[in-house]
């Protein structure tokens, strides 16, 4: 018996300016078209995340790819993450330069190699064995995002507050404020897939945050943070400030919610809550259980989000209420 295919991308958790919603919900959409298709002629829900994923890459309205936040010295540094449900095979890439597409460079770890997570120059190298072409830095560098450092670099010379979540006692009473600290600056994108052989499988995209320190590494590109699957539990891939999702684990935590016998439309904003209430963190969630039943759920001003089921598409850059 065939199960009906679905497909969940964001684009990012954060306040998302007025001028950049329509490219949002535009760049999502593009996303769901590229992997559903694939969903829709029998292909594999890894083959459909993977095409997701690099559709946004290949947009630079994310932080993912080509327009991504630049480093304090004004690089582009990617990670990645795939990781199939079925057979809890995963592949992963943290801080490469010279890759277009990082999720595809984790499709290859995952299927090509005996390991499942390469850094740096090593994942670059291993790439370019398995046929990816190497690019200069420059080409994944955009104006926009070298005004944005130069922006955040004169906010920082001017002693104001970097953007970090202190998580205290004062920041998990106080309201959702769209400018405090941090909601500048999450674009990672992800995907979640169900095929029509019943599987799952996830992957997150990211350039990290604006002005993050060379070599920093957050929750994007790592299992059970950013980005977990298991047929047995769900799906999912988190976006936000990667160091509190990263401390609770957070992606395991909500499958693991759902393996516990807790519906994905729960265990979502469960998961969100849990972030904010222990370390006043904030993000957003997609999640999708091999039933084929989904969460989504943010605690930032908008998320930018998109679902596809045999009903078609539906995106948005915030939940309807």
């Amino acid at each position: 018996m065939q199960t009906n295919p679905v497909l969940l991308v964001h684009g990012g958790a954060w306040a998302i300016p007025d001028d950049m919603l329509e490219a949002h919900e535009q760049g999502v959409f593009d996303a769901l078209q590229a992997g559903y298709s694939l969903l829709e002629r029998g292909a594999s829900a890894i083959d459909a995340v993977e095409a997701a994923v690099a559709r946004m890459e290949d947009d630079g309205t994310f932080d993912a790819g080509r327009g991504s936040f630049l480093t304090r010295d004004g690089r582009v540094q990617l990670d990645a993450l795939l990781m199939d449900g079925a057979t809890l095979r995963a592949g992963g890439v943290a801080c490469v330069e010279r890759l277009r597409n990082p999720i595809k460079a984790a499709r290859l770890v995952m299927d090509r190699s005996p390991h499942v997570y390469f850094v740096g120059a090593g994942a670059e190298e291993f790439a370019q064995s398995q046929g990816m072409k190497l690019i200069d830095n420059s080409e994944l560098v955009t104006e926009r995002e070298r005004e944005r450092l130069a922006a955040a670099q004169a906010k920082e010379r001017a002693g104001m507050p970097d953007l970090t979540f202190a998580g205290d006692d004062k920041s998990r009473e106080t309201a959702v404020d769209v400018d405090a600290p941090g909601f500048e600056s999450h674009d990672t994108v992800g995907a979640v897939a169900l095929d029509t052989q019943g599987r799952i499988a996830a992957g997150t995209s990211t350039g990290g945050t604006l002005n993050k320190a060379p070599g920093r590494v957050g929750d994007s590109s790592l299992i059970g943070c950013g980005c977990y699957a298991d047929n047995a539990s769900a799906a999912v891939s988190l976006t936000g400030w990667g160091e509190p999702i990263m401390k609770l684990v957070l992606g395991k935590w909500a499958t693991d919610r759902v393996q516990q016998g807790v519906s994905p439309e729960q265990a979502a904003p469960e998961a969100i809550a849990y972030l904010y209430r222990r370390l006043g963190g904030h993000g957003g969630i997609i999640l999708l259980g091999p039933d084929g039943r989904y969460g989504i759920a943010h605690n930032t001003p908008r998320m930018a989000w998109g679902v596809c089921t045999s009903d078609g598409p539906r995106t948005g850059v915030q939940l309807r209420q």
